[in-house]
């Protein structure tokens, strides 16, 4: 049946981008079994083996491919004509086999016909116009853009909604607004600035426009914001613009969510692939996409999660990716979409170190791990970012271990499916804050960004076995913590501060970085003493900052040694109130000031910390927070490389998983309930030894249900 047309015109595409785009409701999804995948590209291969690529599946257990999201010129290889034979065998043969698909929306890289006849679709960015060749060059805001997007959606949903092997659809590709700042997205900007701020002199006072002429006296004058977001003239112009940046991911992804979502079947799910801060590997918050917000579109969060391996895997950045997806739709599991089989040569992984990582991505609530890609390609850009196969196609030492994992995924999946973890202590990350506080790296007088400060920090929770889920400033609910660690908050309304604030005083603790609470939400300095209205929960106030040479804690207060025991890039100088001084610094000027504070606030406390710490400083500053929020327990007995991380699963038992990030062996008490440890098939029962080789896991499931509210 044809569905109706959703074709843009230059008025509703403006309506779309100010926030009026149709709102089509997402629905959960539940996997019924664990998924374990691979990306396919049937368009790359040097010769037909299609055959041959599934039984190899078979054989490793995979069970679900993804497809097409990248081969716009091939599905469309001239304006209106389609040919979707690589669709047809790909599916047919998925489907005999009894392996999953989804299937790609591939409007991430353009084809060359379209540019042609459009050049204006390549975006517009400070450093100017956009050429052909790479992908995620366009502008995704340009009315021909979305036309022919929205063309090609429809033509391959048409095509195949109804076919049995699908089980859902990824829109678009890691998308981003890929610095899109023309002529027409700057229109968009000034009718956004118009919706939002409709007099000109409450703009010009917020955002302190008076500074350098920069003030705008009429709409028609207002000028491109690129000048001052390349010069930093205005971080509250560019916090804003990056603010709106953003919103256009988000309605970029929720109208092609409602495009796909008129064809897909009730039990077809909707995703995408967000990915997260590179260096040169997932490392922090995303900095061009609010998750949050661009999740709720979607049925069930998907993530790309890649991370250092060999001497280097720790499991932090396969924690981390996997705490936010979970947290994007409030504690619902998760697809990993991407992650490395091989890839980059450095990561190549160590006997062992597939399954570990495997089992780590479940063990945060995935339920689906996938490879990208299957097999190596032989030319173009990614030649040497290296699939589970490699450029032969022959069986290889990381195919075979592969093989272990699809078997072990098939028989625990009624065990590990659909894991639910309910964690006590979550971290609140800000995009507005991010912006900001990454506007002022001149002020800063570093190089370090927001995801510096709050990475050291996860990091450490994890490193202590600490659940964590993530939160932001749309979270409506904070008092199901007990714990809220806050990184360099630098910009935040009265309203959020004052929320944080009422959370200490009805018995939460919370820790709180430096820069935090220092400007509003329009990146304007609050006048008041620093840090602002949190200084009433923190009991401290502060004027002058520094940064810190030859300065340490006085003391060493925390035990980490004269090498641990210095403030590092930047250091406030904290006169207590009501707060207790926990450290203070060693330094013949600064040392009457706190660098360590904690305040008992209502029934809760804050712990506020002035300065940048090390490693070993972070970690004891957390874990006498930890300590004093009253959450040290048995699981935190263990530290790494000893990782432990637990659920419920459906049958309403807990399951533990212990995974050894070291290429020691290693050994740990039990202390939870008699149960079985589930891959080597062994009774357990409390306070037994248990040892593990190097890069090894063990998974616990705990005989006794547990009683579900």
């Amino acid at each position: 049946m044809k569905k109706p047309g959703f074709i843009l015109s230059n008025v509703c595409f403006l309506f779309l981008m100010l926030g009026f785009s149709r709102v089509v409701p997402a629905q959960s999804f539940k996997a019924d079994q664990l998924l374990y995948g691979v990306a396919y590209y049937d368009e790359y291969m040097p010769y037909d083996r299609l055959d041959k690529d599934v039984q190899m599946m078979k054989d490793a257990g995979i069970n679900v491919v993804r497809i097409a999201e990248s081969t716009w010129s091939t599905l469309e290889p001239q304006e209106g004509v389609y040919d979707f034979s690589h669709i047809d065998r790909v599916l047919n043969a998925m489907h005999k086999a009894g392996i999953r698909v989804i299937i790609g929306t591939p409007t991430y890289a353009v084809p060359t016909w379209l540019v042609k006849k459009y050049p204006a679709i390549l975006a517009v960015t400070p450093g100017g116009q956009n050429q052909y060749g790479t992908r995620q060059n366009m502008d995704i805001t340009n009315v021909d853009f979305r036309r022919h997007a929205e063309i090609v959606i429809r033509k391959i949903m048409e095509h195949v909604h109804s076919h049995p092997a699908i089980i859902g659809y990824q829109v678009d590709n890691e998308t981003k607004a890929y610095k899109t700042s023309g002529p027409n997205v700057q229109q968009l900007f000034v009718a956004y600035m118009k919706k939002k701020f409709p007099s000109l002199d409450t703009l010009n006072k917020k955002f302190g426009l008076d500074y350098w002429s920069n003030r705008i006296n009429n709409w028609d004058d207002f000028p491109s914001v690129n000048g001052t977001f390349n010069q930093s003239i205005n971080a509250s112009l560019n916090s804003e613009f990056a603010k709106f940046q953003r919103q256009e991911v988000t309605d970029y992804l929720a109208w092609q969510a409602a495009i796909v979502r008129e064809y897909k079947r009730k039990d077809q799910f909707i995703t995408q692939n967000f990915d997260f801060d590179w260096r040169n590997y997932s490392y922090g918050i995303q900095p061009e996409v609010d998750h949050f917000a661009a999740a709720k579109a979607l049925d069930i969060a998907g993530v790309d999660i890649y991370h250092p391996t060999q001497d280097h895997l720790t499991g932090t950045e396969i924690s981390f990716g996997g705490d936010v997806a979970r947290s994007m739709k409030n504690g619902q599991n998760y697809l990993v979409l991407e992650t490395q089989a091989q890839g980059f040569p450095q990561w190549v992984p160590y006997p062992g170190q597939l399954r570990l990582q495997a089992f780590s991505h479940l063990a945060s609530g995935a339920s689906m791990v996938e490879y990208w890609h299957w097999s190596s390609i032989h030319n173009a850009a990614e030649t040497y970012w290296k699939g589970l196969l490699s450029h032969d196609f022959e069986p290889n030492p990381t195919y075979l271990e592969a093989k272990t994992i699809g078997r072990d995924f098939k028989k625990l999946s009624p065990h590990l499916l659909n894991l639910q973890q309910k964690n006590d202590v979550a971290v609140l990350f800000s995009n507005e804050a991010l912006t900001a506080f990454n506007a002022f790296s001149y002020g800063w007088g570093r190089s370090e960004n927001y995801n510096d400060v709050l990475r050291p920090f996860y990091d450490a929770l994890y490193q202590m076995n600490i659940g964590v889920d993530f939160v932001d400033p749309s979270t409506k609910d904070l008092s199901k913590y007990k714990m809220i660690v806050v990184p360099a908050l630098y910009a935040a309304s009265d309203s959020l501060l004052n929320r944080l604030n009422a959370y200490v005083k009805n018995g939460g603790h919370i820790v709180y970085t430096f820069k935090s609470g220092f400007s509003d939400e329009n990146v304007k300095v609050r006048s008041s003493k620093q840090p602002g209205l949190i200084n009433i929960a923190c009991g401290i106030t502060y004027s002058q900052f520094t940064f810190p040479e030859n300065v340490s804690l006085k003391g060493d207060p925390y035990q980490v040694g004269a090498g641990n025991n210095t403030p590092d890039k930047w250091m406030e100088l904290i006169t207590p109130g009501t707060a207790e001084v926990l450290a203070s610094y060693d330094h013949p000027v600064w040392g009457k000031y706190a660098a360590v504070t904690r305040n008992k606030f209502g029934k809760g406390t804050a712990t506020y910390v002035g300065f940048m710490p090390g490693a070993a400083l972070t970690q004891k500053i957390m874990e006498q927070a930890v300590k004093n929020a009253g959450l040290w327990k048995a699981d935190q007995q263990l530290s790494f490389p000893l990782i432990t991380k637990k659920g419920i699963n459906e049958k309403g038992k807990t399951v533990h998983y212990y995974f050894n990030y070291s290429a020691q062996p290693a050994s740990f008490v039990y202390p939870h309930g008699k149960g079985k440890e589930l891959l080597g098939n062994k009774l357990m029962s409390t306070n037994q030894t248990c040892t593990m080789l190097p890069w090894d896991v063990q998974i616990i499931e705990e005989n006794q249900a547990v009683e579900q509210n």
